[in-house]
């Protein structure tokens, strides 16, 4: 058996199924039951204090549904009370105050927030924690927010970005010592101490959020990586590099990924949406895999899909980078509100 198949085997034999994924994103509503138990998730999540769900992208429907619902498990299974939603500080202030008194619309709130955030699956997460609260008025669910709510999310240069989002985090513990869930990006939420980020021509190495959520909490900081091999995504979500804006009004393809993404091995076990904890025991060949500097696909807010190799991230492992991945074969594009 060859190192490849060896790990082919090693995921189907660990993986955990995330059939909920299926399932949910097969009807429009908002799923309210309660999550089922998932062994791995709560193995995965022991313990912490800080749990990351980063995604590759923030435009796909079943990265979004997969995110809330291990939102829903840390708080109901696991005692998480602050949530924070990476990307608009302005607008989580207005959701912060929405979510303890139900004062505001939720939908009106998100219709001028980032475009990532205008979407059905977004406000889906924001009324259930809304219901959450209600059902619960003396243990309620709180957005984490930053001191400065017009400050650095999603400006300045990267690295002031990825030290304002760190300090969000780490001040709003040190305030409240709630356990948090941060939901957002991949290149900001894995362990990337040495973080290398290739948008088309532009490249930048440099320590991310993650890596400083690692080193001031230690093993109480999990990072949960989404990651797809391939599917549709909506133009209003990204746009090609270089152009300034789309109309909003169709789709295209992401197509497979290249063999040295780990995309391609992840996918090669050929599982439906699973769950797989990458510090689970592995034989040699399979950890050295883990271990190994690879690259993983990243889809900001430019992409072109004739051009997906040059979309990454890259510089480190599997292993150094997360501590589980939801890994998913196909995606379709989110439900973008209409314009």
């Amino acid at each position: 058996m060859d190192d490849m198949q060896l790990l082919r085997e090693w995921i189907r034999a660990t993986a955990e199924p995330w059939d909920d994924v299926e399932s949910v994103v097969s009807r429009p509503e908002t799923p309210q039951e309660t999550p089922p138990e998932s062994p791995c998730l709560r193995a995965v999540t022991a313990d912490a204090t800080v749990v990351a769900v980063g995604s590759s992208t923030r435009a796909a429907r079943e990265p979004a549904v997969s995110a809330h619902l291990i939102v829903r498990f840390l708080v109901e299974a696991m005692g998480f009370r602050a949530v924070l939603l990476e990307g608009d500080d302005a607008k989580s202030a207005e959701l912060a105050e929405y979510l303890l008194t139900g004062r505001g619309e939720p939908r009106e709130i998100l219709a001028d927030a980032r475009s990532f955030w205008r979407t059905e699956e977004t406000l889906d997460v924001v009324t259930w924690l809304r219901s959450y609260n209600k059902a619960h008025p003396d243990d309620p669910v709180r957005i984490v927010e930053a001191d400065d709510p017009h400050g650095a999310s999603g400006q300045g240069d990267l690295s002031t970005i990825e030290q304002h989002l760190a300090a969000t985090v780490v001040r709003w513990h040190e305030r409240t010592g709630d356990a948090i869930v941060y939901w957002g990006g991949i290149a900001h939420t894995a362990v990337g101490s040495q973080r290398v980020v290739t948008q088309h021509t532009d490249r930048e190495t440099q320590r991310n959020a993650g890596s400083r959520l690692r080193e001031r909490f230690g093993d109480a900081y999990r990072s949960i990586g989404i990651t797809f091999h391939h599917g549709t995504l909506h133009h209003g979500a990204v746009s090609f590099h270089g152009a300034v804006s789309f109309d909003g009004g169709g789709a295209f393809d992401v197509p497979a990924p290249p063999v040295d993404y780990a995309e391609h091995a992840l996918s090669a076990a050929g599982l439906p949406p699973y769950l797989l904890d990458l510090r689970a025991a592995a034989p040699e060949p399979v950890r050295r895999w883990l271990d190994a500097p690879t690259r993983t696909r990243l889809i900001g807010p430019h992409y072109d899909p004739d051009n997906d190799a040059a979309y990454h991230l890259s510089g480190q492992s599997p292993a150094e980078w997360f501590d589980a991945v939801v890994h998913i074969p196909t995606v379709t594009p989110q439900r973008r509100f209409a314009e």
